[in-house]
């Protein structure tokens, strides 16, 4: 059973910069892959980031392609997204999900077996 926490949201003005944190634990980390995704009020649930724990590989939505950054800690089976030069359209709750092997079509949600809770980012302008 895979297990994820995410952390790390809060409010901030356009322009400013939040880090989300995502925790993983119950399986091998370092054969996985894990995605950030977004969902504001009213609107489907949108893939941000993803990233290839064995091989660091990521990739963005266009949206955030030159403001957000994924890295990883291997050693505390951790993923991070750093959130720069944010608008209000970042507005959302941002959800970390978690899938064995390398996921192809990672923006589907359906793709993800395992997802956190949850953590509310807000940008104001």
């Amino acid at each position: 059973q895979v297990q994820l926490e995410e952390s790390g949201g809060g409010s901030v003005q356009a322009g400013g910069s939040l880090r989300l944190s995502c925790v993983a634990s119950g399986y091998t980390y370092s054969s996985i892959s894990m995605a950030w995704f977004r969902q504001a009020p009213g609107k489907e649930r949108e893939g941000v980031a993803f990233i290839y724990t064995s091989s660091g590989y990521t990739e963005y939505h266009a949206s955030v392609k030159s403001r957000f950054t994924l890295s990883q800690d291997t050693a505390k089976n951790t993923v991070y997204l750093q959130m720069n030069s944010l608008k209000p359209e970042d507005t959302a709750r941002y959800y970390c999900a978690a899938g064995r092997w390398y996921i192809v079509g990672w923006s589907n949600p359906g793709s993800f077996p395992y997802w956190g809770q949850g953590t509310q980012v807000t940008v104001s302008s």
